[in-house]
């Protein structure tokens, strides 16, 4: 069983966005990173505070699949060793469970490139709003979605973030530069960063696998000619089919569905599914503080 989770205290309390101040208190912090990053080779391209308690933004250069797949689980691992012999303890736990916490989210941005030309495929022309290729994508990510899940967002806790109101998304859909939305597209003509970005998974979510899920949803809408539907501009008013709320939920879409079975084969998916509902079941037989709360006094 895993061991008891470590006594910490914040370094910073959180609601006072970009003020010097937070800057200054995880300026020792950001500079063993930032160093040790670099010397390993990472393509750090940025580092800030963000909302929450103790919270920070890391951003990665563009990379290619397998290569960003690789310097995530680098950068993960680097973070949390050069913390731990600073004495802190780094945590890429979706929510963590302390007063004032914001969940953490994974914002994969992504986007296609011509082999040939090295031109990005995503830029619109003229008075397009989306490249027909960037459709395309969007429609298949948005397809698969829900059987995705348990890929983008592989644990209990990761769960507990879809919710309105906190820049994070609940339902399954797509906006122009609009971070309640699960998609957000942000692809303008003459932009060549112009890409999608979606906010669905989890800063825990196995990097190869996550990667994975969106480059094989996005080709299945191209190969398909999939078109999405029309971009939402109230993503927590939208009648937009919800995303999956519980790993439970999220597993039962990656075993009922097809797709993963025809794309990775039937021994992955029952791999994954053997494996997670081991997870699910140790969590859900477990005694919560809640169920103490609720009725060891009343009964």
């Amino acid at each position: 069983m895993p061991a008891s989770a470590p006594e910490t205290q914040l370094l910073t309390h959180g609601f006072r966005y970009l003020s010097e101040d937070s800057y200054d208190v995880l300026e020792e912090v950001f500079d063993d990173l930032r160093r040790t990053a670099q010397a390993l080779g990472l393509p750090m391209r940025s580092m800030e505070v963000e909302f929450g308690p103790s919270q920070c933004e890391i951003t990665l250069q563009p990379a290619d699949g397998i290569g960003q797949a690789d310097n995530a689980i680098l950068f993960r691992s680097m973070t949390k060793q050069v913390c731990r012999r600073k004495g802190l303890h780094a945590t890429f736990m979706c929510r963590p469970r302390f007063d004032g916490a914001m969940a953490s989210g994974w914002h994969l941005h992504q986007s296609l490139t011509d082999k040939k030309t090295g031109a990005n495929l995503f830029i619109p022309k003229g008075r397009q709003s989306l490249a027909p290729l960037c459709g395309n994508w969007i429609a298949g990510l948005l397809t698969h979605a829900e059987e995705s899940c348990i890929l983008t967002t592989p644990t209990v806790n990761g769960y507990k973030r879809y919710r309105p109101f906190v820049m994070a998304p609940d339902r399954i859909q797509w906006g122009h530069d609009n971070r309640g939305a699960m998609l957000r597209a942000l692809a303008d003509p003459g932009n060549p960063a112009s890409r999608v970005e979606n906010r669905v998974g989890e800063p825990a979510a196995n990097p190869y696998l996550y990667l994975a899920s969106q480059i094989l949803g996005g080709l299945d809408g191209i190969a398909k000619g999939m078109e999405p539907p029309a971009p939402v501009e109230t993503p927590y008013e939208s009648d937009a089919a919800v995303l999956p709320r519980s790993m439970r939920e999220a597993l039962d879409a990656f075993e009922v569905g097809g797709f993963y079975r025809q794309c990775l084969g039937e021994s992955f998916v029952n791999y994954i599914k053997t494996l997670k509902m081991a997870e699910w079941n140790r969590y859900h037989m477990a005694v919560s503080e809640w169920e103490e709360r609720e009725y060891f006094s009343v009964f």
